[in-house]
């Protein structure tokens, strides 16, 4: 019985050590599948995109390096300081968050372009649905500051 035992744990043995590379093989594959699906999303992405002339697909030699823009800690920061206290100027900005100045005009024009924040005189305010501009009325975002909205003509 311990024969059979012995010979019967030895098969086993042996298909295993047989099977092992087609295991290794096998998740290699599975890699090698899943980084396709990803770039050929890539590539989806950028022949959607070549559409749009503003933006050029990148190419390998022309890829940006490091994170993408706008997701910087110093962008979200002086976006919440210029939440939390609307008209705040870049120097008080660069005072709180202990930073030089310089930086600051490199950052708020890419939120500005993004439409997050809006700059008026000197000071920077949030955009929102409704924004309170300082010694105006109320105005929506769509509403130039300063001039009257047109209103329908009335018929009689």
């Amino acid at each position: 019985m311990t024969n059979l035992l012995t010979e019967i744990r030895s098969s086993v043995e042996k298909r295993l050590r047989e099977l092992e590379p087609a295991i290794e093989e096998h998740a290699q594959l599975a890699k090698a599948l899943e980084a396709l699906k990803d770039t050929g999303q890539h590539v989806e992405q950028a022949i959607r995109g070549s559409a749009k002339p503003s933006q050029p697909v990148p190419t390998s030699a022309a890829k940006r390096r490091g994170r993408p823009r706008g997701t910087g800690g110093r962008a979200q920061e002086a976006l919440k300081l210029v939440h939390e206290h609307p008209g705040i100027t870049i120097a008080e900005m660069a005072e709180r968050m202990k930073i030089k100045a310089n930086y600051l005009y490199r950052v708020l024009p890419h939120l500005e372009r993004e439409e997050k924040i809006k700059k008026q005189d000197k000071g920077y305010h949030p955009v929102g649905a409704d924004t309170v501009v300082p010694g105006r009325m109320r105005v929506r975002r769509e509403q130039k500051v300063g001039y009257p909205q047109k209103r329908p003509a009335r018929r009689s």
